[in-house]
């Protein structure tokens, strides 16, 4: 018996506020539970008692936590993520300033990692246990073993310094992604080819396609469109997941690449100790993370049937 698919996917969802409410109070007591006093950060340690207390006021930070945590839920209701310590802007039009170039660095490297894992794992796959799979397979071995914090520095170093071809950091030049990107891509592209080669295996053995080469079916047309329709769908779900890793991965890289995203801007406020700021970028973060859980849920439900049974 298998459910309706619309209640399934309502059910997933209705799943996922619970783990919504439990990420903003992680990330509300997180940062409360950080050293240092927000009003020194602000006023410096020199200010006067009335000037303190004033701002602890109107920080709410005079409050019981309890009272602090609901008066934040508030403001998160009603949309407001507080104001920058440093700036006083809103939270949220700071994030909107760097999130754009986040998302463009986040697009090109999901794209760079995807079209290298199909590659790779069809490579491996085709010629399995054969040279050309051993060399696919280290190819992989390479990129997952490599940090972010190292191969960035290393390709800037080749590319940047010594040959000259690509921008060192920043934004401003067409290319200046180029670098940045691939080191954000490399290590999803190397777990994602050794997933997609054994998936593309799996489906080598399936009944279905022994029954299709059984019946003539051409080699190209088993494996591009038999086997393939079976191998993409864990491979699909596995790459919804890893898309907020991705910005995870992104805080180190842009800080390397100085790159003008969500993850130099943590970084940022971090340093400064500008609270609310680190908040709201932690909290768009986790929330990332959250929808791309629920994506790779629904690709689950939507491309494989035996998902929905009841």
């Amino acid at each position: 018996m298998t459910a309706p698919l619309p209640r399934l996917i309502a059910g997933r969802i209705l799943q996922s506020i619970p783990t919504l409410l439990g990420v903003v109070t992680l990330v509300f007591l997180l940062l409360h539970m950080v050293p240092g006093d927000p009003v020194d950060a602000l006023l410096g340690e020199t200010a006067m008692a009335a000037d303190r207390e004033a701002l602890r006021h109107a920080m709410h930070l005079d409050q019981p936590l309890l009272a602090q945590y609901l008066h934040y839920l508030q403001g998160l209701l009603h949309g407001d993520w507080g104001v920058s310590l440093i700036d006083h802007r809103p939270v949220l039009a700071r994030i909107g300033e760097r999130i754009g170039a986040t998302a463009q660095l986040a697009l090109v490297s999901l794209l760079l990692a995807a079209v290298m894992a199909l590659l790779l794992g069809y490579l491996a796959a085709r010629h399995a246990n054969r040279g050309a799979d051993l060399l696919a397979m280290g190819v992989s071995l390479c990129g997952i073993s490599i940090p972010n914090f190292w191969l960035g520095p290393m390709l800037m170093m080749l590319f940047s310094l010594w040959l000259g071809w690509l921008p060192v950091s920043g934004n401003t030049q067409p290319t200046s992604i180029v670098l940045p990107a691939v080191t954000l891509g490399t290590a999803l592209a190397a777990m994602l080819a050794r997933l997609t080669r054994s998936c593309w295996l799996e489906a080598m053995e399936n009944d279905a396609i022994m029954t299709a080469r059984a019946m003539g079916a051409s080699e190209r047309a088993i494996w591009f469109k038999w086997s393939a329709r079976l191998a993409i769908i864990p491979v699909l779900t596995v790459f919804a997941l890893q898309m907020g890793a991705v910005l995870g991965g992104a805080v180190i890289t842009e800080t390397v690449f100085d790159w003008p995203g969500l993850g130099l801007l943590t970084v940022e406020a971090i340093q400064r100790r500008d609270y609310p700021l680190v908040q709201g970028c932690v909290l768009l973060i986790a929330l990332i993370y959250l929808l791309a859980n629920l994506l790779a849920d629904l690709l689950a439900l939507l491309l494989d049937p035996r998902q929905r049974g009841a």
